[in-house]
């Protein structure tokens, strides 16, 4: 392991469990603790615990500071209610995606101040950072790293609300899908957001690192009888897959605006602060226009018709002669399914998905061979509500 990496405050708690770790973002961190499927149907079926310490927590506050994130980032932020939370990006002055965000609204500060925290992917956190801080010149507002300040934990899977709520004062029943609001878990504080990047319900928690293994340890013994058990970054891959979710530098890169990702929606031109402006604005109204008339490719899901699994960077071709009409952004073996699946990147006129009993059109070039895929619309699982 290189003297750089970082190491979370479960390092010690993870080598215990005889995880298989891995260099992410500069991280060493947890990549499974035995078999990815067994985890990932974990997931699925009961619940999984995973360790996300090395997502980057920014703080952003002052009597501007929703105005700092609605120039900012594409969102209107200032419009977020505190407890509540959305999904959104920051993007370059040419409407290039540097990275897809969670910004939560906290309760305001004693001195009723506004107070949000942005959470960039790990491997973006820097970026996002010095973003923020130069995008702040104007705006009675103060941009903070705050990495150092939080451990992140997060428990999702159908049994989650039950093991969580055996830990917690929070009330859990009355807490919405992408909010947030203080508590205890174990006796120690913690944001507790119903947020997560698997496709089942379940939550994040952000705690002081201090108090990291010990929530942990208290999950685990509290979710035993319910079937939770430690999981590593590889199975939330391939849980995120399932669920149609992007990953930066997969499907979502800066060479791609939100419009391309087919995520148009989390931008919002409307907003009345800043006169409507924030940086990116000119670019995206044009790839708005471009999507809307004429989109010259679209993200796809991809179902294999046999065994062999397409990884990113695979040409997507045309079966009917061969032609190269796109390319695999992200594939893995599909626990859920039983079969490979992709998601991938698709000239329009291919985009349309393969109609029931009709043989695939597209395929995917694995090593040479053009292997068969069905076209379908994202995502690929969607758990009952």
């Amino acid at each position: 392991m290189s003297e750089t990496l970082r190491l979370t405050a479960l390092d010690s708690v993870h080598r215990a469990l005889g995880a298989t770790m891995t260099d992410f973002a500069g991280w060493d961190m947890p990549l499974r603790y035995g078999s990815e499927r067994d985890e990932h149907n974990a997931v699925r079926e009961r619940a999984g615990l995973f360790d996300l310490s090395h997502m980057g927590e920014i703080a952003v506050t002052g009597p501007q500071a929703g105005e700092l994130l609605d120039h900012a980032l594409v969102g209107n932020l200032s419009a977020l209610k505190p407890g509540r939370a959305r999904y959104t990006m920051i993007c370059d002055e040419r409407g290039g995606i540097m990275d897809d965000l969670i910004v939560y609204r906290l309760a305001d500060g004693v001195d009723g101040r506004p107070h949000y925290m942005v959470v960039a992917n790990a491997s973006n956190a820097q970026v996002v950072l010095d973003a923020l801080i130069e995008r702040q010149a104007g705006f009675d507002a103060a941009v903070r790293d705050d990495r150092d300040a939080y451990a992140l934990l997060a428990i999702q899977g159908p049994e989650a609300a039950g093991v969580l709520r055996t830990l917690t004062d929070a009330d859990l029943d009355g807490l919405k899908y992408y909010a947030g609001l203080p508590g205890t878990v174990a006796g120690a504080n913690a944001l507790i957001a119903r947020t997560g990047y698997t496709g089942e319900d379940g939550f994040e928690l952000f705690l002081a690192p201090a108090d990291a293994e010990k929530v942990w340890t208290a999950l685990l013994d509290a979710g035993k009888d319910a079937g939770l058990v430690p999981c590593g970054l590889s199975c939330r891959d391939t849980l995120r897959l399932e669920a149609g979710m992007p990953l930066y530098g997969h499907e979502l890169t800066r060479d791609t605006t939100p419009f391309d990702a087919g995520l148009g929606r989390v931008v919002k031109f409307d907003k009345t602060t800043n006169d409507g402006r924030f940086v990116g604005r000119e670019p995206l109204e044009a790839a708005a226009e471009r999507a809307a008339q004429n989109p010259p490719r679209k993200l796809v899901g991809l179902i294999a018709e046999g065994r062999r699994v397409p990884r990113a960077g695979f040409p997507v071709v045309a079966l009917d002669g061969g032609a190269v009409i796109g390319e695999v952004t992200s594939g893995a073996p599909s626990p859920t399914l039983g079969k490979p699946i992709a998601i991938a990147y698709v000239d329009a006129a291919h985009a349309e998905p393969t109609a029931e009993g009709a043989e695939p059109a597209v395929g995917v070039d694995i090593r040479g061979s053009h292997e068969p895929y069905r076209v379908v619309a994202l995502p690929f699982y969607k758990r009952e509500r």
